[in-house]
């Protein structure tokens, strides 16, 4: 097996490229100005054909095998292998019997989005690049500064100013080139490819590298062998559309290895605040005025960079939409966190928030997975709109049990 054969394709005209370091939108469909605007030309790793029907069992994968980059480029740092959870607390209280919980708040740098830098920092090594460049709202970031940190490379982050503390001071503790912008995502991520042109530094942007969506499949493959059998239903938490691309792509994957017969029925749950796709996927409607404002910083974008690819991706997995309103992550916040012990940032509660919304329609004996994407102390501002804090107790027992009573 040579990692060769794999190749690029474009989600869009469907030709296929040998992988460099220089491409990362289809020539023929990219667009002349990208600014503002969901991208043209995506383009996607193709596995090479000996691996069709290669694998007709469910197994515990050498993911390495089925990524395009070899396995000495990446850096010497536990990224994946996260764990799939069946609380049986949360399954009681729920009336399930196989609602399982995706943590991928146990990565490195605590979040998802490790998947796609730890890809993008091998890809940089193989190729002898040092620098890599990416906008954020802030999980991606402190995601490449820490992977690139373990990598020895150098990351330059554009992240809107108002992004959340913990997220600011992560990158900066991992030694990462901050460039805090007055203006959101979108304005950020038109920046850093302008910065990229410039510099000649690698660009790590979800969707416009190739590599942001081969990294997020990893977790698909993950859940699939956890399982030992196929999910009936993913539930996704979705903003510029990558994670949501990611995870049907190692589903599809897995369909052509022959490990699965079908796809999960996916669920993409975007808040009522952010919902650039749902608008796309529902009502054919890409709305490139769009404004997001939720609470769910990760998954706020207003233009949803994947936007295209995304919808198409749903609908040929033949997936589903939904929203949900901001109170709604916020209670399916604590509520998970109450019942399961796993405390995760509201874009994760998204996708609870979507699973509790629908568990009265799907039947109680399948199987179901939520994903849950970041830690919850990532964004404590957020979370503590729903919890009272107590006030100080006097340091007198009587008095505290007293109080406790009342």
């Amino acid at each position: 097996m040579s990692k060769s054969d794999f190749k690029y394709q474009c989600k869009k005209c469907n030709r296929t490229y040998e992988i460099n370091k220089d491409l990362m939108l289809c020539p023929y469909c990219r667009e002349e100005s990208l600014e503002g605007k969901p991208l043209k030309g995506v383009l996607t790793v193709v596995l090479p054909s000996y691996f069709k029907d290669s694998c007709l069992e469910f197994a515990d994968f050498d993911i390495y095998d089925y990524l395009p980059i070899e396995k000495e480029y990446f850096p010497s740092i536990p990224v994946g292998n996260t764990p799939l959870i069946k609380s049986e607390n949360l399954n009681n209280i729920c009336g399930f019997s196989n609602l399982y919980l995706k943590y991928d708040g146990t990565n490195p740098t605590g979040s998802y989005k490790d998947r796609a830098s730890f890809l993008v920092s091998a890809f940089a090594k193989k190729f002898g690049l040092n620098e890599i460049v990416l906008a954020s709202t802030g999980n991606a970031a402190s995601s490449m500064a820490g992977i690139a940190a373990a990598a020895g490379q150098k990351a330059f982050i554009f992240m809107p100013a108002a992004a959340p503390r913990a997220k600011l001071i992560q990158c900066l503790q991992y030694g990462a080139t901050l460039i805090p912008i007055k203006g959101n995502y979108d304005k950020a991520f038109d920046l850093s490819l302008q910065f990229s042109e410039i510099t000649g530094y690698l660009n790590r942007n979800t969707a416009y590298n190739p590599l942001t969506i081969e990294g997020k499949k990893t977790s698909s493959f993950e859940i699939t062998a956890q399982l030992k059998k196929n999910a009936d239903y993913v539930f996704v938490p979705v903003g510029d559309g990558v994670v949501l691309s990611g995870v049907i792509k190692g589903f599809n994957d897995l369909k052509y290895l022959g490990v699965i017969k079908k796809i999960p029925k996916i669920i993409a749950v975007q808040s009522d605040k952010s919902k650039f796709i749902y608008e796309a996927f529902i009502n054919d409607n890409y709305n490139l005025n769009y404004k997001a404002t939720t609470i769910a910083d990760s998954i706020s974008v207003d233009v949803a960079r994947n936007g295209y690819s995304a919808v198409k991706d749903l609908r040929e997995a033949d997936g589903d939409v939904i929203t949900v309103t901001d109170e709604e992550i916020l209670l399916a916040q604590r509520y998970i966190s109450m019942h399961s012990g796993i405390f995760a940032e509201p874009s994760s509660a998204t996708a609870a928030a979507g699973f509790l919304k629908m568990k009265d329609h799907l039947d109680n004996n399948s199987t179901a997975v939520i994903l849950l994407s970041g830690n919850g102390l990532k964004d404590i501002e957020s979370a503590s709109k729903i919890v009272d804090t107590p006030k100080p107790f006097d340091p007198d027992i009587d008095s505290i049990i007293n109080k406790l009573k009342n």
